[in-house]
């Protein structure tokens, strides 16, 4: 049997990712959780009633496949008064996060952040923590260098594939 707070937590978890559904099984019960209705399974089902139309659900971004060639630059200022933001330099090596969930920097609030920009890994160093369904998921390193940028703030949710870390290998 699933319990109220679990089956709560994984609404909240896909409420705040970019899933559309998921179905787990546990304990001889199976839990399916969809954001969007099942048109088919609604239409199916002995007296049902017409589905209702909604407004469509805008689709999650796409990350490029490629980086793009950075803009020429042109010299006497900038448009509207912002910067462009850095591209990553191309020998840096970027970490992911391998689950959607929350990413903490440290062990605790009162603890010192495992890695800070500047800060020396070595493969199977924690680098992060990445909260997924109550559960404290430490991230290691699989290569040793140097942190050249923290992607995220702590606390932040993050979701599958989403750059943490950016390395630069030794």
């Amino acid at each position: 049997m699933i319990d109220l707070e679990f089956l709560q937590a994984l609404i909240r978890s896909i409420d705040e990712s970019s899933i559309d559904s998921i179905e787990i099984e546990r304990g001889g019960t199976r839990v399916r959780v969809s954001k969007t209705p099942d048109v088919q399974a609604v239409s199916a089902a002995p007296g049902a009633a017409a589905p209702v139309a909604s407004a469509p659900v805008a689709p999650p971004p796409v990350a490029p496949a490629a980086p793009a060639e950075p803009a020429p630059q042109v010299s006497g200022g900038t448009e509207g008064g912002e910067a462009a933001p850095e591209a990553p330099a191309s020998n840096l090596v970027e970490i992911t996060s391998p689950m959607v969930g929350t990413f903490y920097r440290a062990a605790s609030p009162d603890s010192d952040p495992y890695v800070s920009v500047g800060t020396s890994i070595s493969p199977g160093d924690t680098l992060c923590i990445i909260e997924a369904m109550k559960l404290m998921n430490e991230l290691e390193a699989e290569t040793g260098g140097v942190i050249r940028e923290v992607c995220v703030e702590n606390a932040e949710p993050v979701e599958y594939g989403q750059v943490l870390f950016r390395i630069e290998p030794s």
